[in-house]
């Protein structure tokens, strides 16, 4: 159950392309194909229902919105900054040691929310040799207005109290062995399929969407589990918790540790004629921003290089490694008054898991996070293509990202190790046809839909081989990137090697998991097809050129400003 969190009555349907406002300073640039379009008729406005026989087509507002019409009544707190650089702060208060300051005040600030609404979790990654496992958090932001000082500082006052979209999303994944941490921005138009989501509070469904919505819509279909969910269908990474902060937030956080240093290659004015920009106005070189120029900073698009969402992620990524490059040196936190500041505005500002939902534990955290220094964390943007103004996952590339993640495997190239050799387990296997093996389907990746039917006929092949108690599970299609054998425990360890032996896989494909309850093949993206996976190629654990990699360490990173706005 939502905690602290009040249901705003009357709340209005989006304005027209409002994806195009807001973080993306404030102004409307027009709507391409595939972007949300408003409607000043149906439930969301007016009130009256829809005749229930009308079927709107794919990509249409209406469409968007899902049976029943109507918008989805905004959260308060729900609404969430552009980026999470400041989400950062609120992880490294251990490096000052405010976390147990005014505990059950703060305690009482911060707001809860369900982690995962969708039907699917990805599975929990296996733990490393000493028994640890990584952290993966989901950094969430929306362009919505929800009160009034938010309103003053996003624009677009078309769109108050209107459902939030989530135009910041960054994967946050904190290593097993503390060593290293890595951040993936998703930009905020990548054109996806967003799975099905139940909202929490009042039991809707919001049923899965075809394969080209933007993924900053999925906010509004029941809240930041469905993001969670979205994330976790393309992904296939587990994620362990989300943080979301608002627009008034990040504005006093900015204050509280005495600004952030950024870099401009030349004088730079985020504005034109036509109103477009931030507003944002700084001399060439390094400057301290804070307060509302902050905001600026992590909301220009119209000014930096290239002019795109792309950019803007690039000039966020500059203000999250500086800002945690300053929050270690405790620069600017000289006294216990401004430590108790920034922990009461930070707790204010935050929307989080269950799994969050104190002090204490952001404290912990905080803690966790605390071990990685600046030269151990990489900023990366998933891979892409463009599709008309819209972008899509690249393909090989993305999904490269994505597996280096799963796989706990460092962005930055560092502390590779070699591969254990293969162990044969102590635990005999049993004959062939007394070995129960489930198989579900799992050829779903970033770029392509399931193989229908995999799992019965892989099934089929399974029992052919002498594997009579081999079962399809039809319930559900997974996205496992490389064909895989689950097994709950010990005493089935042999049963999963043998079945991994059978089809010419290395006995490494046998995993131990705790999300299933006997030995189960799960058919990966690379055996879509044929009667046998095929044979493994050795993984290239490089960093795609295409993320375009930022390290923490980085002090002469310096956005590259537009000769059109420069002054």
């Amino acid at each position: 159950m939502r905690q602290n969190s009040v249901r705003k009555e009357g709340a209005r349907q989006r304005a027209p392309h409002a994806s195009d406002h807001g973080w993306d300073e404030g102004t409307q640039d027009g709507a391409p194909a595939g972007t949300q379009q408003g409607s000043k008729d149906g439930e969301g406005r007016s009130g009256k229902s829809r005749d229930k026989g009308d079927d709107p087509p794919e990509g249409s507002a209406r469409h968007r919105r899902g049976a029943g019409g109507g918008a989805r009544p905004p959260r308060r707190k729900r609404r969430v900054l552009r980026w999470s650089a400041t989400i950062l702060s609120v992880l490294i208060l251990g490096t000052a040691g405010a976390g147990y300051l005014y505990y059950q005040h703060l305690n009482g600030n911060l707001e809860t929310d369900v982690l995962n609404l969708g039907d699917h979790r990805a599975p929990e990654p296996t733990p490393n040799a000493a028994g640890q496992t990584p952290l993966n958090i989901l950094l969430i932001g929306s362009d919505a207005r929800d009160s009034k000082a938010n309103q003053k500082l996003g624009g677009a006052k078309e769109t108050f109290g209107s459902p939030p979209l989530a135009d910041v999303q960054m994967l946050l994944h904190l290593s097993a062995d503390r060593s290293n941490m890595s951040v993936v921005s998703m930009p905020r138009d990548t054109l996806l399929q967003i799975p099905k989501c139940t909202d929490p509070d009042d039991g809707k469904v919001y049923p899965q969407t075809g394969p080209k919505y933007m993924t900053n819509e999925s906010l509004g279909r029941g809240g930041p589990g469905c993001t969670v969910a979205t994330w976790e269908k393309l992904t296939n990474i587990h994620i362990n918790h989300f943080m979301m902060v608002d627009f008034s937030g990040v504005v006093s956080m900015a204050d509280a540790i005495g600004g952030v240093p950024v870099c401009v290659d030349k004088n730079i004015h985020s504005r034109d004629s036509e109103g477009h920009g931030s507003g944002l106005k700084l001399k060439k070189g390094t400057t301290d921003v804070k307060g509302e120029q902050a905001l600026q900073w992590l909301r220009t698009r119209y000014g930096f290089e290239g002019g795109t969402d792309i950019s803007r992620a690039k000039a966020q990524h500059m203000y999250m490694n500086a800002l945690v490059r300053k929050l270690r040196e405790n620069t600017g936190l000289t006294s216990p008054n401004q430590l108790r500041k920034l922990a009461e505005k930070a707790t204010s500002a935050l929307t989080v898991d269950d799994g969050l939902g104190s002090p204490m534990r952001l404290y912990d955290l905080g803690n966790e996070l605390k071990k990685v220094s600046p030269s151990r964390t990489t900023m990366t943007t998933m891979p892409f293509d463009y599709v008309g103004a819209r972008v899509v996952p690249k393909p090989e590339d993305a999904e490269q990202l994505f597996r280096l993640v799963r796989d706990d495997v460092a962005l930055d190239g560092k502390g590779k190790k070699k591969p254990a050799k293969e162990k044969v387990s102590d635990d005999p296997a049993a004959a062939d046809d007394e070995i129960a093996v489930q198989v579900q389907n799992g050829t779903r990746s970033a770029v392509e839909p399931p193989v229908s039917g995999r799992a019965t006929t892989v099934a089929q092949l399974m029992a052919g081989k002498g594997f009579k108690k081999a079962t399809p599970d039809t319930t559900t299609a997974l996205a496992e990137e490389q064909t895989v054998v689950r097994y709950p425990s010990a005493d089935l360890e042999g049963d999963a090697q043998r079945i991994a032996k059978s089809l010419g896989l290395p006995l490494s494909a046998a995993k131990k998991s705790t999300d299933v309850s006997g030995v189960t093949l799960v058919v990966g993206a690379d055996w879509r097809e044929g009667d046998t996976p095929p044979k493994r190629k050795k993984k290239d654990d490089r960093t795609p050129d295409s993320a375009d990699a930022l390290s923490g360490s980085d002090k002469k990173a310096c956005m590259k400003v537009d000769p059109n706005f420069t002054w």
